[in-house]
């Protein structure tokens, strides 16, 4: 794909996104949540599907309910890349991105099965991935102040 295509269909995506994220905020407003939650909720949730998700290749919001790239951006991309990683932080959009993706499948978005894969694998891998980002993050105990 040549790179104009590839910024065409990203553009094409976050348009798509953006209605997906304004009935997530509506969602949210709807079993009033107050306005500093929902907006980390959406804030949070744009990253994983506006940026990480676009990032190598175009991948629909669908895409992020995949075992493997919801695994590689809590566990790999999110410690490495973020600089505001921290344990806290990776339970925050966690619990974010499984807010967005329940609104998603009440809408008819996506399947149960998707949602379902979701669920366990943050499930199944949160300790992990949390224990991954401590050691990132620790100073080396060799190193001299």
């Amino acid at each position: 794909m040549k790179y104009e295509e590839y910024e065409q269909k990203c553009d094409e995506i976050r348009m798509r996104n953006a209605a997906y994220l304004e009935e997530f905020k509506e969602d949210m407003y709807n079993v009033g949540l107050k306005e500093k939650t929902i907006s980390r909720h959406y804030k949070n949730v744009d990253f994983y599907i506006n940026e990480y998700l676009l990032r190598e290749e175009p991948l629909e919001m669908i895409n992020g309910t995949s075992p493997f790239k919801i695994d590689d951006f809590l566990g790999y991309f999110f410690i490495h890349k973020c600089m505001w990683s921290t344990p806290s932080t990776i339970k925050s959009t966690a619990a974010s991105i499984k807010k967005f993706y329940k609104s998603m499948l009440q809408r008819g978005y996506i399947d149960e099965l998707n949602y379902r894969e979701l669920i366990e694998t943050i499930r199944d891998n949160m300790d992990y991935w949390l224990e991954k980002c401590e050691v990132y993050n620790a100073p080396d105990d060799d190193m001299q102040f």
